[in-house]
């Protein structure tokens, strides 16, 4: 339980749902890990039981929307433990009920983007410097969505936004790739968590169900996971990939369920 032994790793949006699951296969794989967010006493909590498994996690706090937040993010870890070794970008605004186009305000627009891309960005860009004095650079992971596999009847906001993280990673891929810094997306699908599993309508999971190629719903240690690997040295030759985990959603023909339900292969 050493894959990521004596690394620095700080995610974002961990005091909650996704960003717990990474945090804590973090800490059980040897990283120091700074936890992150606007809720002070849920994010110590994550602390607490970090460091109740014997690992190694502080908090700070941090707002995705606000600029000097994300600067002092990063330069109090640099400071605290001399480098930065990992990044992952989870910190987010859902918005998957935001509307169609015609619905959409600019301002519902804009602070979707604010966090999702705009955040996404300036943490990347704040972060690089730290990780551009490693010699062994470090490792980037953005956290996407299946929203931006396709269009929707709604979210298009997020959808978009999360459309521009997608080429957000391959740019930071490709800049930085050199200086042995590598950036990877991860896309979850249907995840469900302690904090959103009362609020997902039965109907809903029933939908994904039967589009989902396992028998089960994702939750977050699925991408905690595969943020592990990617966080990894066993990963060094991996960037700019996108990734979908999402228990199949999105790889195969849109009306499989409708056929599944005619017991048919085809018409």
């Amino acid at each position: 339980m050493d894959r990521l032994k004596d690394k620095v790793a700080i995610v974002t949006g961990s005091t909650s749902g996704i960003g717990i699951g990474i945090a804590k296969l973090y800490a059980a794989e040897g990283a120091k890990v700074v936890i992150c967010g606007r809720r002070e006493e849920k994010g110590q909590a994550v602390v607490d039981s970090i460091l109740k498994e014997g690992g190694e996690a502080t908090y700070h706090f941090m707002d995705i929307t606000a600029t000097e937040s994300i600067e002092q993010l990063m330069s109090d870890t640099a400071e605290k433990y001399g480098k930065i070794d990992i990044l992952v970008n989870n910190a987010a605004n859902v918005g998957l009920k935001d509307g169609r186009v015609d619905e959409l305000t600019l301002e519902m627009w804009d602070s979707v983007f604010q966090s999702d891309v705009r955040g996404t960005f300036y943490a990347t860009k704040c972060v690089l410097p730290y990780m551009q004095k490693n010699a062994a650079g470090g490792s980037i992971i953005n956290i996407g969505s299946m929203a931006s596999c396709g269009g929707d009847l709604g979210s298009t906001a997020y959808a978009c936004a999360k459309a521009g993280v997608d080429m957000l990673t391959q740019s930071t891929a490709l800049q930085y790739g050199k200086q042995n810094i590598r950036c990877n997306c991860v896309r979850p699908g249907l995840i469900v968590t302690p904090q959103n599993e009362a609020h997902v309508p039965q109907a809903l999971k029933d939908v994904f169900l039967s589009n989902i190629m396992v028998n089960r719903y994702g939750n977050p240690d699925d991408i905690g996971h595969m943020c592990v690997y990617l966080a990894s040295d066993e990963s060094s030759y991996v960037s700019g990939q996108i990734i979908n985990v999402d228990g199949g959603l999105n790889s195969h023909v849109s009306t499989v369920a409708q056929f599944r339900e005619l017991n048919s292969r085809t018409w």
